[in-house]
């Protein structure tokens, strides 16, 4: 009989037999949101999508009168590797969960608890936006020691995620990271209200803001172009993972995202045309 291979997110928990599993399902050792494979399959699935595991699953309790469909239809979330970490360890939970996020980004927001608190999540997004945030400036600070960007430290520095600023300016790193994840997250969300893609609470937003911002920020850290690529992957992030965490279309999620960009430039755009309408209108008076 061939052997299941069952994992919790990107950690093995090992191969076991179909009575094993079946055993683990009713015993708790495993949950139905557990993946599974094994030979013959072509991709990994739900444990609760093994037909011959479908009966070991523990019953749905009985559904509530008056209860949405949408609720008693959704799947429980097992949770990203952070918040798990008692177990698996500071160190390697945020390791699995920056490599999850960056390389499998649906399946991570798939996954992600939609409420939990915000201490988690933030506490991630600050250790990896630290991490990339001021190893980057140090970088930045280090070229210019050697004579790189004395006399163009504007536009390319802040292109490029390298930055321009004293030391001093590291102490206020976490403090730019909270009140910028903390704005971000209510514009987005208002904007995902807007398009009626909100189908959760600010919580599950800012969760998926923090989590994605905190695994791109260790971007930054790659030489010259790191801020560039820690932008666009961060965007990325955002969308899908607000398609998931919402169960929305992306369609959605992607204008929630550029909805306060396209705002600013068309306003940036509309003020431009009022001044120079102004300004030939005066020239004509003349």
């Amino acid at each position: 009989m061939a052997m299941i291979h069952v994992n919790r997110g990107v950690t093995s928990l090992g191969a076991f037999s179909e009575e094993e599993v079946r055993e683990g399902l009713r015993t708790g050792r495993f949950v139905p949101t557990d993946i599974g494979w094994r030979e013959g399959m072509a991709n990994w699935q739900p444990l609760s999508q093994f037909p011959e595991l479908g009966a070991a699953a523990p019953a749905p309790p009985p559904a509530q009168i008056g209860a949405s469909a949408t609720s008693e239809a959704a799947a429980p979330r097992s949770g990203l590797p952070w918040e798990h970490r008692q177990e698996r360890g500071l160190f390697n939970a945020f390791v699995e969960t920056l490599v999850m996020v960056l390389t499998k980004p649906g399946e991570a927001f798939t996954i992600m608890k939609r409420e939990g608190g915000l201490g988690d999540p933030l506490i991630y997004a600050l250790i990896g936006g630290c991490l990339g945030g001021i190893v980057s400036l140090l970088f930045s600070l280090g070229l210019q020691s050697v004579g790189f960007f004395a006399d163009r430290h504007d536009t390319f520095a802040v292109m490029t995620g390298m930055g321009v600023g004293s030391v001093g300016f590291i102490v206020l790193v976490p403090l730019f990271i909270v009140i910028g994840l903390f704005i971000g997250s209510v514009i987005v969300h208002l904007c995902l209200m807007i398009v009626g893609g909100a189908n959760q609470s600010f919580e599950t937003t800012f969760r998926v803001i923090a989590f994605s911002q905190g695994s791109t920020g260790p971007l930054q850290m790659i030489p010259i172009c790191g801020g560039l690529i820690a932008g666009v992957w961060a965007l990325v992030c955002n969308c899908i993972g607000l398609a998931r965490a919402h169960e929305t279309d992306t369609g959605r999620a992607v204008l929630a995202i550029f909805l306060p960009l396209i705002v600013c430039c068309g306003g940036g755009l509309l003020i431009a045309f009022m001044f120079g309408a102004m300004g030939a209108w005066s020239a004509s008076q003349h």
